[in-house]
């Protein structure tokens, strides 16, 4: 066989890459490519099966394992090395399983034993990302959304045969889903291109999914999300992913969630955060002032008298619940913004002037104490 591509490069993921990264890009990249959709396209068809071929490699644990360690050598040319370099010391394997052992021990691949065991390949996980406002977080929602996914056939009960035919065993691989090819010291078990690693063929494939046994399909679910959530949570919802071909069990979907920007709180966990602009008069004198919360009830603030800007007062139990009710609420935490007044009346200034002339500098002693450094710093420089 030619050198073939990378097979993470040809899927576009990383090396660390984890299973459901690695379903999501295949899944992409084998809708772009399939031949259905680029009909008579010979660079399309070619970019499909090396994809296929990458995904069913790393899709497997134990093969992506032998494929990071040996690279395409684990599977062909005789393994690492070619005829002659083997593993050490000139001795073969008697097949594939035998060079996963060396990676798994006894009981890798396969199990060591006779034949191979026939798996129905479960349908892939899919990813839906839900954004929702900070209010929604706090108080949970039920919401509907549509996706298209790939659904079991109903004309054939994801059978992928024609009402009233049936299956047979597939008579290149004898039934085993597998077939084995010598190459010098090694005997390469592949799954078998006919049957695709089933074991059988339909004699008759069903005309509504060719066989597959899944049609893709566009159907509508209801989220439930409860209240607490965060960025980045994800809620399971088993069954609902794609269908596995020919009755193999489907797989889940997952609902990633993303929280919208809020105009006035910024939440870390579920401590709620936001800035409350005071008058300097109510800075100076104390007050008290009212914060709208999540929950739309009136947060009652006490602001001390002598309160500077960047100040932050703590409201207890006034923030975010914990998920699924473990613990209490959290709290908020109101930064203080003493606003300069603007606008002054004739009056206002008139007031403020008299104040000014019995200043003694006691009463901010911080601008107090900043300008007589100053002076000291001028004084020892003269």
């Amino acid at each position: 066989m030619s050198a073939q591509a990378d097979f993470y490069e040809l899927l576009g993921v990383e090396r660390t890459a984890d299973g459901a990264t690695i379903k999501s890009a295949y899944r992409k990249l084998a809708m772009q490519y399939h031949p259905d959709r680029n009909p008579g396209c010979g660079d399309s068809e070619a970019k499909f099966k090396a994809i296929n071929q990458a995904y069913d490699c790393l899709k497997d644990e134990q093969k992506r394992a032998a494929y990071d360690r040996f690279g395409h050598a684990a599977f062909e040319n005789g393994g690492p090395g070619g005829p002659g370099g083997g593993f050490g010391g000139g001795q073969g394997f008697s097949d594939l399983g035998d060079i996963f052992e060396t990676i798994f021990g006894a009981a890798g691949f396969g199990g060591g034993g006779g034949g191979r065991g026939r798996q129905q390949r479960r349908g892939a996980d899919l990813r839906y990302d839900m954004e929702i406002t900070l209010e929604e977080a706090f108080a949970g929602k039920s919401e509907e959304i549509t996706i298209d996914v790939s659904a079991v056939c109903e004309e054939c009960d994801g059978s992928g045969a024609t009402p009233g035919t049936g299956m047979r065993a597939c008579t290149t691989c004898g039934g085993h889903g597998q077939v084995r090819a010598q190459q010098g010291f090694f005997v390469v078990e592949r799954t078998c291109p006919s049957c695709h690693g089933a074991g059988q063929i339909i004699e008759e494939p069903c005309r509504g999914c060719r066989g597959e046994g899944r049609v893709d399909k566009r159907k509508t679910l209801k989220v439930d999300i409860p209240a607490g959530v965060d960025e980045g949570n994800r809620i399971r919802l088993a069954g609902e992913g794609e269908a596995g071909a020919r009755g193999a069990p489907a797989g889940d979907l997952y609902i990633f969630l993303h929280l919208k920007r809020h105009s006035v709180f910024e939440r870390d966990g579920t401590t709620l955060f936001c800035r409350a602009p005071v008058s300097f008069t109510t800075a100076a004198l104390g007050g008290e002032i009212e914060v709208p919360g999540l929950d739309r009830e009136m947060v009652k603030i006490k602001i001390p008298a002598g309160i500077q800007s960047g100040k932050q007062l703590r409201h207890r139990g006034a923030g975010m619940p914990a998920l699924n009710g473990r613990g209490s609420r959290g709290d908020m935490v109101v930064q203080i913004d003493v606003e300069t007044p603007t606008k002054l009346t004739a009056k206002q200034k008139e007031l403020l002037q008299a104040f000014r002339e019995t200043e003694t500098g006691e009463e901010c002693p911080q601008s107090s104490g900043f300008f007589s450094k100053l002076k000291e710093m001028w004084e020892d420089l003269g």
